[in-house]
């Protein structure tokens, strides 16, 4: 397959990089100039349980800051950040041809409404991936797919022919997929995890590692997940989680210590968090389902405080 990834920081190149190894044609598209010159320059460095490996981008793999060059793409990958997804989407049409499939890994809700608005609802996918990646400098990233689970879909739930096209393309490069009949409830379940985790560290400024050792924090972020499941269920949403320490546990599985929510990471790098789109989804799907969200609603409040130094 030819596949290009449309914000391809950490997470993209972690995954871009997996699937250019099993052979197919991936095209790693990040508007920092900077990333993408290093790795035309030095290739990508993917640090693997503290291991450097380093893949060249030439034959199979290929990094730019614009679109435009790239030509019809078979898989479009999308990996912005939630805010960004109009904008990103709108500039990269001329690679999205009649048969391409457009599929959504991004955090959060209601990303497919949008690409479908732009490229069509029949191209476009929707998936949650529980994947990561921490970005410690242009061209250089650590790769957290080892045993996390990819889940995608077909928006109306249908078993397609390009659907289990993708997810085996995916499996055979080592990132283990499922296709659900479910993509809502599959939505939510992954939204779970980054509540119990994205604001309390961007707040804290803690690292996994440390996150996990404070109860008080943990105490929170249970709360906060037992209201958003509260929030999904008065709104119809079918979950298999019934206990939120599921998705406590599950955010920091086969992760390291270092491993840094992305909303840490947009923090560090003097950029807004995507809390619009994880804490204050819950917040908004509540208020139209009649569920109080005291605590999502102060993880919110403080989040926007601490965003408030970069947009002043």
């Amino acid at each position: 397959m030819k596949i290009a990834v449309l914000g391809a920081g950490a997470l993209g190149c972690a995954m871009g990089s997996c699937l250019s190894e099993s052979g197919h044609e991936v095209w790693l598209i990040n508007r920092r100039e900077d990333h993408v010159e290093t790795m035309n320059t030095l290739g990508l460095c993917v640090q693997v349980n503290g291991a450097d490996r380093y893949t060249p981008v030439k034959a199979a793999l290929h990094a730019s800051h614009v679109a435009a060059q790239i030509g019809t793409v078979d898989l479009l990958l999308v990996l912005v950040k939630s805010f960004h997804t109009r904008e990103a989407i709108t500039s990269s049409t001329s690679i999205v041809g009649p048969d391409t499939v457009v599929l959504s890994l991004q955090n959060g809700l209601g990303h497919e409404d949008v690409l479908a608005e732009v490229v069509g609802r029949d191209k476009v996918m929707a998936g949650k991936t529980y994947a990561g990646g921490v970005m410690l400098g242009p061209g250089r990233i650590i790769c957290g797919t080892e045993g996390k689970e990819t889940y995608i879909g077909e928006l109306e739930g249908r078993m397609t022919d390009r659907v289990q096209r993708v997810a085996a393309a995916f499996n055979a490069a080592g990132l283990i997929t499922h296709i659900s009949d479910n993509i809502m409830g599959t939505i939510w379940e992954k939204l779970l995890v980054n509540v119990a985790t994205g604001a309390l560290s961007g707040i804290t400024r803690l690292a996994y590692g440390d996150l996990y050792q404070v109860p008080e924090v943990k105490a929170c972020a249970l709360a906060a997940v037992q209201e958003a499941m509260d929030v999904a269920r008065a709104c119809g949403i079918g979950l298999s989680v019934n206990d939120p320490e599921q998705p406590w546990i599950k955010a920091a599985a086969g992760l390291p210590p270092e491993f840094k929510a992305s909303m840490l990471q947009s923090l560090e790098k003097g950029s807004v968090t995507e809390v619009d789109y994880v804490n204050g989804s819950v917040v908004r799907w509540g208020q139209k389902c009649g569920v109080p969200t005291p605590v999502n609603s102060t993880l919110v409040a403080c989040l926007k405080g601490i965003e408030r130094r970069f947009t002043t």
